[in-house]
């Protein structure tokens, strides 16, 4: 895997964004409107499925959980699925440039 990866997703006026970072530990990040809401290490070859929890800010704040799935066999393999209000929307890599 690459050293730093960044998905993204705009959705109802707000930016949720994950960056994970591999070296001897993976780590993640969860942003949403570019501050950090969630954090997690884990250790290079651990578990299959991450979750974070968030909230999209407003009055109510909306919950959510991100999901991000290494699928089995495929080490560059990373997907992140965004869940709330019951439904499912995958964020986009990032490229560079």
């Amino acid at each position: 895997m690459s050293r730093h990866r960044r998905f993204h997703l705009d959705h109802v006026g707000h930016s949720v964004t994950v960056n994970v970072r591999a070296g001897r530990r993976i780590e993640y990040e969860l942003l949403v409107d570019g501050k950090e809401v969630g954090y997690r290490r884990d250790r290079r070859h651990g578990h299959a499925v991450q979750l974070l929890a968030g909230e999209l800010p407003g009055s109510p704040a909306r919950p959510f959980a991100l999901r991000i799935e290494h699928p089995a066999g495929d080490r560059d393999a990373i997907a992140c699925v965004l869940e709330l209000d019951g439904a499912e929307l995958p964020l986009a890599e990032a490229t560079a440039g």
